[in-house]
């Protein structure tokens, strides 16, 4: 007997008998929430400091996200628990770390994503509200619109913005004429001087954020729940990561031909794309900069909600298994196919975290983010991708997984790398924050 999943087609509940582009979603999320204005700011200013030379680390880049997200979702469906309940197997000490993390992050991300939605809207309506009070309108239209919405909804509206992102981003760098020749030589793995750490952030940075993690949440939310899915999953993991490797690519190019030539400095940050919206006005008029700012918010608005929805999820299930710790009771394999019916989008740790990531930050705005909160923001960041990296690398080698379902030597090989290209870029991090 069939029945419907979220994409409202007939399926058996084993999965489909063969992968289609109609199932795709999970990875759409993924790449609408990984992709935020500060990653596109980065790949700009990689752009205009080197030309197409580091076109081959964007490619890289994406190769090892699809090996991070495929890892995540088969641990999902091959073992039928979820991430955090493999984590928590692996001993108490991740319990500590997620709680840590979890808290303090969400609490500085909250004000980051609600500044980084309103600046394009301030730039679009001078002459209305200003910056503090649209981040407050953006957060709050991002609380109620997760509070009340679940999972298809969401991934529908995520699709819009992304097709927003994608038009806009991709329409840019058409504009700005692109040098075809230049470009297919920027695939040749060439590390001019002065750019190793723009490499590793590239290959490292853009679409790499604890939505990865939140991505098999994402799969089981859609209805997708064992291994019949897995072709279906490994389909929308690649569109996910090639969809943000047009993107990298759109912007370096954007940063080649529009900033490298001239010589062209960006503010870092996300008021680097306002200083981009005002040269593209310059070059080609108002209404190529107005639509690249409504690209802009699309791309920060969507990570925004992403947030909302994927981190909640994640903070439900730690609840739960906190809960279940506490009592002594086994983790029952029910619990994933449970999420897909939209149990913990509705439950009070779910909606406790929405109101965390959004009234609390609101603070942070006004008080321009104390010093102590961005150190430990950045600290507990930059060590997030190494951990997940190398957990998934142990959890996907153990007998904790279906041995069917194990890493072979390519997944193997492409974890422990993109777990050291992490270690790397987290100990650079740290180096760099203002102790």
């Amino acid at each position: 007997m069939a029945d419907i999943t979220d994409s409202g087609t007939a399926a058996s509940k084993f999965g489909p008998r063969k992968s289609s582009w109609k199932y795709i979603g999970p990875g759409i999320v993924v790449a609408a929430t990984g992709v935020g204005a500060g990653d596109l700011v980065a790949t700009l200013i990689a752009g205009s400091k080197f030309g197409y030379t580091l076109l081959w680390a964007a490619v890289i880049g994406c190769v090892v996200k699809i090996s991070l997200a495929e890892a995540a979702g088969r641990w999902h469906l091959a073992t039928g628990r979820t991430l955090f309940e493999g984590w928590r197997s692996l001993g108490r000490w991740t319990t500590g770390y997620f709680a840590v993390y979890v808290v303090i992050w969400g609490f500085v991300y909250g004000a980051t994503a609600m500044s980084s939605s309103a600046l394009p809207i301030v730039a679009l309506f001078p002459d209305g509200p200003g910056l503090k009070t649209w981040a407050v309108i953006t957060g709050l239209i991002g609380l109620v619109f997760v509070w009340f919405n679940q999972y298809a909804v969401f991934e529908k509206v995520m699709t819009v913005l992304i097709g927003i992102m994608f038009v806009v981003v991709v329409y840019v760098a058409i504009r700005v004429a692109p040098d075809v020749g230049a470009s297919f030589a920027g695939l040749l793995p060439v590390l001019p001087d002065g750019s190793l750490l723009y490499t590793l952030g590239l290959i490292g940075g853009v679409g790499g954020t604890i939505t990865m993690a939140a991505y098999g949440y994402w799969v089981n939310a859609k209805g997708w729940t064992n291994t019949g899915w897995m072709k279906v999953m490994r389909l929308d993991n690649r569109v996910a990561y090639i969809t943000t490797g047009i993107f990298v690519v759109a912007m370096l190019i954007v940063g080649a031909e529009l900033l490298h030539a001239s010589q062209i400095a960006l503010t870092k940050g996300d008021q680097g794309l306002v200083d981009l919206g005002a040269i593209l006005e310059e070059r080609f008029g108002a209404t190529t900069a107005k639509l690249f700012l409504v690209g802009f918010f699309a791309t920060s608005f969507s990570s925004l909600i992403g947030v909302w929805h994927g981190v909640s999820l994640m903070f439900a299930d730690f609840v739960e298994r906190w809960q279940l710790d506490r009592k002594g009771v086994p983790v029952d394999e029910g619990t994933v196919a449970e999420v897909a019916a939209g149990r913990r989008e509705r439950s009070l740790p779910f909606r406790a975290y929405l109101l965390w990531l959004t009234f609390p930050p609101i603070t942070l705005l006004f008080l321009d983010q104390p010093f102590g909160l961005v150190v430990g923001y950045g600290v507990l960041g930059a060590f997030f991708m190494p951990f997940l990296a190398l957990t998934l690398l142990w959890l996907l080698n153990s007998s904790r997984t279906p041995a069917e379902w194990r890493n072979g030597k390519l997944s193997n090989t492409l974890l422990a790398a993109g777990g050291l290209l992490f270690i790397v870029l987290c100990v650079q991090q740290v180096r760099d924050l203002p102790w």
